[in-house]
């Protein structure tokens, strides 16, 4: 049994992360704004993370063999809970993104097109970090994601207090309704009414994550492995929006209607122009085992149906 705090842990594969560090038998501290209880069992401390103060104070003198943080969008936010765990946590997980591999939003090496990007390719230890920025505002963190979730691996990795590793999250779909973004069902609404999908005419692949599949990578993450530094999370197989877009047509027996738009032009969720599709070899070194995406995307696709077809709650 080990000692877990998931900050955040309120919906998707946050929830079925507390839910599954509870079933295998580890003692879980879920710190949160209180807007979802946790299961039953699992310890909740109600609380800004944003104010540090009130952090330490509702932290008391507890200790945990690992952090999970799922909400760290900030090198602000990332400042605060280094100093807010030092000498409390011996390893601290965030939850990060492929979006910071996006050349559109820094200058980063090119890597050719074919060729899946290696963490390597945005290294934490050397990355500038300005605290002095807008973070606060919430427009200019909606705009600026992908450096803020740079900059907070940033911070962390240099700080020192405790061991730190990142997982950069592919696209995560499935679980219907749970799937708060939308991403999917925008194709299977789409599709299934015989509207208009805008793509980029050469729409390069991308990789993907069932919600079920990160939640385990993450429970590996903080209890069964030890690696530091940043990983990558994708199941296999890259995949267009045509080829995501074909399964939805497979499902709803009704062929998609696209409409092209040029480089650089807005296009629907996951049709890109650039190539920043992440390389999974690094944890599979690691020891974690993907599976395809192929396999479970079809299954994703129905439940979005469903949940489509279903009324709200």
């Amino acid at each position: 049994m080990q000692r877990i705090c998931v900050i955040g842990g309120s919906r998707y594969f946050g929830k079925l992360l507390v839910e599954r560090l509870q079933a295998v038998g580890h003692q879980v501290t879920v710190l949160n704004r209180g807007s979802v209880r946790p299961p039953t069992g699992v310890e909740h401390l109600v609380v800004d993370r944003n104010d540090e103060a009130a952090l330490v104070a509702a932290l008391g003198s507890r200790a945990f063999d690992t952090v999970v943080d799922q909400v760290c969008y900030t090198p602000v936010q990332a400042a605060i809970a280094a100093r807010a765990f030092a000498g409390r946590t011996r390893r601290y997980v965030m939850t990060s993104t492929i979006e910071v591999y996006d050349p559109e939003t820094a200058a980063l090496p090119a890597v050719p097109a074919g060729i899946p990007v290696p963490e390597e390719n945005v290294d934490p230890r050397t990355w500038l970090v300005a605290m002095d920025l807008p973070w606060h505002d919430e427009a200019y963190l909606e705009a600026h994601y992908a450096e803020g979730k740079r900059q907070a691996e940033a911070v962390l990795t240099r700080d020192g207090s405790f061991a730190f590793a990142s997982v950069r999250s592919a696209h995560v779909l499935g679980g219907g309704r749970q799937e708060f973004t939308g991403r999917l069902a925008h194709y299977t609404e789409r599709i299934a009414r015989g509207d208009e999908i805008a793509v980029h005419a050469e729409a390069l692949p991308t990789v993907f994550i069932h919600h079920e599949e990160l939640a385990d990578l993450l429970l590996w993450a903080a209890t069964a492995t030890g690696f530091a530094g940043p990983v990558n999370a994708c199941s296999d197989g890259l995949l267009d929006v045509r080829d995501l877009a074909a399964i939805v047509a497979a499902r709803t027996g009704r062929e998609p209607v696209y409409r092209t738009v040029a480089a650089g032009g807005t296009a629907s969720p996951f049709s890109f122009d650039r190539h920043y599709a992440m390389s999974n070899t690094r944890a599979k070194q690691l020891g974690f085992a993907f599976s395809r995406t192929a396999d479970w995307l079809p299954g994703a696709v129905a439940e979005a149906l469903t949940a489509t077809a279903a009324p709200a709650a």
